[in-house]
């Protein structure tokens, strides 16, 4: 087997969820009568849902809204949901050195899986529900040389890990804030990633 493992992260690194993550709020909030701003929820993906719906339930309908947000799930959120620029090349990339990738996530397995299928995005792993640190027992499991995400939790994934992390600002951190996060090396966006690889990955290699 390769040594060489890439760990991604899903929402805002592999694929753009913001439309159908908004319009499965919309649904929720159909649903419910509890008014959540879809705009604003999706403008800081990263945390795990119940982070996010903690601004909107009250305590004691969060798991409530919990279940009834990823029975939605699929119906509104795949289809609307378009890959990242360089995401596809970006795997690909890997493969090509013989490599294999697995995706790392805050979101649910289950609900990860329909996306990448949906959009055609294959990977030899997935990991889901996990989020900061937590992802990294998920990282070390597989074997995962380094993890590319957008967000600081998912930088402070890969220190936990003892990895090198990935920054991509595609999300809502900035590159200061990825690189104070820890990140090796910060791109602009995936599409950066194939001409990159091997420097970092001489880098993980060598750390």
């Amino acid at each position: 087997m390769s040594p060489l493992m890439v760990g991604f992260d899903l929402d805002m690194t592999l694929v753009d969820s913001r439309p159908g993550i908004a319009a499965a709020f919309r649904a929720l909030t159909a649903r419910t009568g509890v008014p959540v701003d879809e705009e604003l929820a999706v403008s800081r993906l990263g945390p795990p849902l119940r982070t996010e719906l903690a601004y909107w339930f009250p305590p004691e309908r969060i798991e409530e809204a919990v279940t009834l947000y990823r029975e939605l799930y699929p119906a509104y959120a795949i289809t609307p949901t378009v890959p990242m620029p360089g995401a596809a090349a970006a795997l690909r990339a890997v493969r090509e050195r013989g490599g294999r990738t697995m995706v790392v996530t805050a979101k649910m397995g289950r609900l990860a899986k329909l996306h990448l299928d949906h959009l055609g995005l294959p990977v030899d792993e997935l990991a889901g529900d996990l989020f900061a640190e937590q992802k990294a027992t998920a990282l070390r499991e597989h074997g995962a040389t380094l993890y590319v995400g957008d967000h600081v939790a998912d930088m402070a994934a890969a220190r936990a890990a003892g990895i090198p992390g990935v920054a991509v600002a595609t999300g809502h951190c900035t590159p200061d804030e990825l690189s104070a996060a820890g990140a090796e090396v910060v791109l602009d966006d995936l599409a950066e990633f194939p001409a990159a690889v091997d420097r970092i990955i001489g880098l993980a290699l060598e750390g």
